[in-house]
């Protein structure tokens, strides 16, 4: 994308000049708005052309059944599908009765801006219909982070050299045709005509349109408002049907005079409330956002957006195209949880119905970090989401024989929703990457209320759930066995090292917060027998270990399995779950994704320097990358073991993603993990940011493509400004009390307007890691 000749580079904004219709889906992806409460793609303001119309709504569903050709206990019996719910974006016009479509008449100018410090996206088309009228056209369209229920756009017609006849019609539709999803797993599920119609209405400027789901039972309302103002003689109308409510303006332009649309849309949803209720509530919404008003809405977007960037900016001096694409991930993260609010975060965001809307551990592993650091309030609404599904993650858990809470491998409201279970049910890692987020969260900020009265709750059931699914063996170890951890060419393993060490963490955790709330434990039948068998398990963890290679095994016999025919394997047979068979795949040592190198990142205290050298050298040769998930954690690990080059290169793959298209699938939706993994990449691998109890160290390295690097984060309330040169790191307490901190081991004191320099010691050398065979990172700049 961003290579595409259309879009251009800049630091504060994503421009597209030209109608690009080759790149037409992803850009309406990239160009995607939301809060997470309300998801609008990209989408052109006349609807067509298009590459798949996108409105959703977090948490709107619609179930479906999911068939097996031989049904086993324990199987999910349905799944849940994000559905395309009315769409409020749309606006249609016509100019002297022909279309405004782009594919026909001359298309002058055509321009995209989406500013990632105002929220907004601005659209220009200057255009001539096949007749020979010309007409330029300004848009403007916000999802309000302040407003959670409220989108909205600003609309401008202008005639150009002549008398113009012109209709607008500002529409809601419900049930929009969708292309159909291709055979790719990770496309959607197509869902036709989800929404049945309960009630339409359309008075004076308002319209309002009431579905219902058939399966699901929720209540979904949508209505909009209007504020006109055109030459005299502009007339307006509006009517409504069960599918569509249409609010329509008619005026007559001369040259120069121009009509204005402000359009301002509520949506609303509930499993429980009643139709009056829920049209009260989108009525509500309206009458805030009229008493803001469309530059009220625009400023308190700004606003909101400012004060985001002054705890959260990443700076990068030597890579205007990264310096980009990190400001379009923290943008696009931001937007993902913003106003979530205890729903869960979709891998895509609502940028697009990809992996049918569900979410994944990719939550908690990938976009929390960055919201714990950034958005603190944020990634706390997404650990009660967790926690609210609880009930559910018990039932499931005593359904498999096991006690605690399973929480889904991927759901949208609680229940799980994978078929397949070698790679949805047996990886319950999962669990740990909650108890890591709710650790993290905990720490970061010093919550106690939410870790005595949330937190607690999930690191006590998942502890619970570790403790029943391993035992301890005949050689005094305790063994998780038949489970899947973050590599999916690998299933059903014994003592994964990633699920083990991170199950490990999640019983002390477990253990150490009962202790701290001895009343909430106890009322949860925590008693001291079961946090000292939660440390005796931890203590005794198997983490299996090939001593005649010098390796850490991903698990246990993994080294000892044949290694893939890469030399064989040719770059069209990528992704290799596309064209193998996945019992080829699980036979092999062939890595999709980072695993064990992750496991070195998010618990290096159980490596030495040494063995983290080794391991990722033995791993780097097996993992194809095959994930959008594995660049990221593979970029910290080069940078703290000295690969800094390769690092950098990781850093430009997981950043680049979607503005590249690297997965030839932005078309369904943003690859959100990815994209937190950018930041992580930055902050976790060149700043070294690791967390030991709730103290933040850092260990910053810089690579030679950039000549300074620096970054703002959150730690207990207080902005933090860690500023990276060739030789030197700053650290600037901008405001709050005094905050230790470590460099390179040295223990800090920062105060507030006090900043402390120190030096950086020279990288570790090793040798040069290899990958698979054509599986290289694109290098990017000096070596």
């Amino acid at each position: 994308m961003i290579n595409h000749p259309g879009y251009t580079v800049e630091p504060w904004q994503l421009r597209e000049a030209g109608l690009n219709l080759d790149v037409l889906a992803q850009s309406e992806s990239v160009f995607a708005l939301s809060n997470g409460h309300i998801g609008w793609r990209g989408n052109l303001d006349e609807g067509e052309p298009h590459g798949l119309p996108g409105s959703y709504l977090g948490g709107v569903h619609e179930l479906r059944p999911l068939p097996y050709a031989e049904a086993g206990y324990g199987y999910p019996e349905s799944s849940q599908s994000v559905i395309n719910v009315t769409n409020g974006k749309l606006l249609r016009l016509l100019v002297d009765d022909e279309p405004f479509d782009l594919r026909y008449g001359h298309l002058h100018s055509h321009e995209r801006t989406l500013d990632f410090r105002t929220g907004l996206l601005h659209r220009t088309a200057d255009w001539t219909s096949p007749a020979g009228r010309r007409v330029r056209v300004r848009s403007t369209r916000l999802v309000s982070l302040t407003q959670r229920a409220i989108a909205a756009v600003r609309y401008e017609v202008e005639s150009v050299g002549g008398d113009a006849h012109i209709v607008l019609q500002s529409e809601l539709v419900a049930n929009e045709q969708l292309p159909d999803a291709d055979s790719d797993p990770r496309v959607a599920t197509a869902l036709h005509s989800p929404l049945q119609a309960e009630e339409h209405q359309a008075y004076g400027a308002r319209l309002r349109l009431i579905h219902r789901t058939a399966r699901s039972g929720l209540r979904v309302a949508a209505a909009a408002d209007h504020a006109t103002d055109g030459p005299p003689g502009t007339r307006t109308s509006s009517e409504a049907g069960p599918d569509t409510a249409r609010f329509t303006v008619v005026a007559r332009l001369s040259p120069g005079e121009r009509l204005r649309l402000d359009k301002t849309v509520a949506y609303g949803w509930s499993a429980a409330r009643s139709l009056p209720a829920l049209r009260d509530q989108v009525d509500a919404a309206l009458a805030a956002a009229g008493t803001t008003g469309w530059t009220g809405l625009a400023a308190e977007q700004r606003a909101y957006l400012d004060d985001f960037w002054e705890r959260a900016d990443v700076e990068l001096d030597g890579d205007a195209e990264i310096q980009q694409a990190v400001r379009f991930a923290l943008f696009h993260v931001l937007q993902a949880g913003a106003r979530a609010e205890e729903r869960a975060i979709p891998s895509k965001g609502l940028t697009g119905s990809g992996y049918d809307g569900h979410s994944f551990w990719d939550t908690e592993a990938y976009v929390l970090p960055v919201l714990t650091y950034t958005a603190p309030e944020a990634a706390a609404h997404a650990l009660r989401w967790r926690h609210s599904t609880l009930p559910v993650a018990r039932d499931r858990a005593a359904q498999l024989g096991l006690r605690g809470a399973a929480f889904p491998w991927r759901t949208i409201v609680g229940e799980e929703c994978s078929g397949y279970w070698p790679a949805g049910t047996a990886a319950f890692h999962l669990n740990a990457a909650i108890a890591d987020a709710v650790v993290r969260y905990c720490a970061s900020t010093g919550d106690d209320a939410f870790e005595r009265d949330t937190g607690l709750e999930l690191l006590v059931h998942t502890a619970r759930l570790w403790c029943s699914l391993g035992h301890h063996g005949s050689d005094g170890a305790f063994h998780i066995d038949g489970v899947t951890g973050p590599d999916e060419y690998s299933a059903i393993a014994d003592d994964n090292t990633y699920t083990n060490l991170m199950a490990q963490a999640n019983l002390r955790a477990a253990a150490e917060t009962a202790a701290r709330h001895p009343g909430a434990a106890d009322a949860l039948g925590v008693d001291d027998a079961e946090q000292a068998s939660w440390q005796e398990a931890a203590d005794a963890m198997a983490v299996p270990y090939n001593s005649g290679l010098g390796v850490h095994e991903q698990s246990a016999g993994f080294t000892t399995h044949a290694v893939w025919d890469f030399a064989a394997t040719g770059p069209d047979r990528y992704p290799l779950m596309l064209h193998y068979p996945y019992y080829d795949l699980y036979r092999r040592q062939v890595v999709k994704q980072a695993d064990l190198v992750l496991a070195m990142f998010l618990r290096g205290d159980a490596f030495t320097d040494e063995q983290k050298a080794r391991n990722f050298a033995y791993y780097e040769a097996l993992t194809v990358r095959d994930s959008s998930l594995s660049a990221a954690g593979q970029s910290v690990i080069a940078a703290e073991t000295g690969h800094l080059s390769l690092a950098y290169d990781y850093l430009a793959e997981a950043a680049t993603i979607d503005l590249h298209d690297l997965q030839h699938n932005t078309r369904d939706g943003l690859h959100l993990a990815s994209l937190a993994g950018s930041w992580t990449a930055l902050v976790a691998g060149f700043g070294g940011l690791r967390r030991t109890g709730n103290t933040v160290t850092f260990a910053p390295r810089l690579p030679p493509h950039l000549t300074r690097l620096a970054f703002r984060i959150l730690v207990r309330g207080r902005r933090l400004r860690v500023d990276i040169r060739p030789g030197t790191a700053t650290y600037t307490l901008l405001d709050g009390d005094p905050l230790d901190i470590a460099h390179h081991g040295e223990p800090l004191k920062l105060s507030a307007g006090s900043p402390e320099d120190r030096p950086i010691p020279p990288a570790p050398s090793h040798p040069e890691v290899r990958q698979p065979p054509g599986r290289r990172p694109t290098p990017r700049g000096p070596r």
